[in-house]
């Protein structure tokens, strides 16, 4: 499946075979791991099983409806929230955390910080639409500055968007609190096609997976638009590129496992229907 110029034999052309290939990777080679803490939280009960740097490559649809067929997120919950991520607001907590599929059973270890106003310890509206403020040498950035770059330089190698920021490498030392589980994403236009590299530290198969590879296809889409209004002479004949995943943590807690073999079924059925 590899291809010239591409450091990864493991590249798809539909999102359905690499959800469904990662999902049976993870119950054949994973390995049973117990943490202490979850979410900002400590327990006993938070035993998994993992694969340690899980990386592929997919190719990105040229249409919304064609990602939402091949990934299937958690609609309409996914693009909701992916339209409050990029609405420019550094928001916190936002509204669509109340609307996620796994809200309620979450919400114990999702609590506010401690303070006047009812905050999330982060959001990614907060790390996306960051406010300009000092940095060691330069004041920070935000996405708007990441598109700008693409802008002026196309085949700029600096186009990253952290979503973990210095703060967050002492947080669950000082605070014990979350961090992100997402590192951060990078754009990179390389011929005709603007690709996506998506790296996060911890992923959880049956709550994050789908709509994390949603999430960043849906944003590699909204930012090729975004620079198609910027310039639409230079980027009107750019399409979307590839979406490369890398998770560090590709987990599932130990009592989902039958829910996860019960939906990878269903989906092999489907696949043989095709």
């Amino acid at each position: 499946m590899g291809t010239k110029g591409w450091g990864t034999d493991l590249i798809y052309t539909n999102f359905k075979d690499a959800i469904r290939k990662a999902n049976k990777d993870l119950l054949s080679m994973g390995l049973g791991v117990n943490t202490i803490t979850w979410q900002g939280k400590s327990s006993d009960k938070f035993s998994t099983l993992e694969l340690l740097n899980y990386s592929f490559s997919c190719e990105i649809p040229h249409t919304v409806e064609e990602l939402q067929e091949q990934i299937n997120p958690n609609l309409p919950w996914a693009e909701n929230h992916f339209l409050e991520r990029v609405s420019g607001e550094p928001l916190n907590p936002g509204r669509e955390y109340k609307n996620w599929p796994f809200y309620r059973e979450d919400r114990g270890m999702r609590e506010f910080t401690s303070g006047a106003e009812p905050l999330f310890s982060h959001t990614y509206m907060e790390r996306i639409w960051c406010p300009a403020r000092p940095g060691i040498r330069y004041g920070w950035g935000n996405l708007d500055d990441v598109i700008e770059l693409l802008r002026l330089d196309p085949h700029t190698r600096q186009a990253y968007l952290p979503i973990f920021f210095p703060e967050d490498a002492g947080a669950g030392l000082r605070v014990r609190r979350r961090t992100p589980c997402t590192i951060g994403y990078h754009f990179m236009l390389r011929g005709d096609k603007l690709h996506i590299f998506y790296t996060i530290r911890s992923c959880d198969a049956l709550r994050h997976f789908i709509d994390d590879l949603y999430l960043t296809a849906r944003l590699d889409m909204w930012v090729l638009d975004q620079l198609r209004y910027r310039d639409g002479a230079s980027w009107a004949n750019i399409i979307p590129g590839n979406l490369s995943v890398q998770i560090f943590s590709f987990h599932i807690f130990q009592d989902d496992i039958p829910i996860l073999e019960y939906k990878l079924s269903l989906d092999e059925k489907k696949a043989r229907k095709r």
